[in-house]
């Protein structure tokens, strides 16, 4: 007498693996290290081109976050010769106000006054060289405070000296 043997199907319902064990290995990506950068830390060996390669340069790798005191970067916006003279100067002897920005020196000099934060040798030498000329503005700066220990000395040790 033929006994009912049950399908396979009904047997695998609700599993995940079904019946290829880990969950990961039918899905025929091979041993890619996880999903999405996983396996890409400063000691690992998977996706690391890819890391390399993506648009955040410099941001996968290596130290991020906070900084000392010390440290930070003096940071200006920055406007070249050339930019200035084809957007902001429409004649001789005009005044122009960059008083936020370090002026670079790509470009050709003209004949204006420019007030600048700061400015390249170049740039101040070309504007000169063409009749203009760039002030630069003073820029207070308030003191950094370095914090540190103060040594306190004890008066048990001055005894055990004496």
């Amino acid at each position: 007498m033929k006994t009912h043997k049950r399908k396979k199907n009904s047997r695998i319902r609700g599993a995940r693996t079904v019946g290829w064990g880990f969950r990961q290995k039918h899905k025929g990506h091979g041993n890619k290290g996880g999903f999405g950068m996983a396996g890409t830390g400063k000691k690992a060996d998977h996706k690391k081109q890819a890391a390399r390669d993506s648009d955040e340069k410099g941001k996968y790798f290596g130290k991020q976050g906070a900084t000392s005191r010390g440290t930070k970067r003096i940071k200006y916006e920055k406007i070249n010769l050339k930019d200035i003279k084809d957007n902001f100067f429409k004649k001789v002897g005009d005044k122009i106000n960059f008083s936020k920005h370090k002026i670079l020196g790509n470009g050709e000099g003209f004949n204006a006054e420019i007030k600048a934060l700061n400015a390249t040798t170049s740039a101040i030498e070309k504007m000169e060289k063409a009749g203009g000329k760039i002030v630069l503005v003073k820029k207070i700066e308030k003191d950094v405070k370095q914090y540190s220990k103060k040594e306190v000395k004890s008066e048990k040790v001055k005894d055990k000296k004496e």
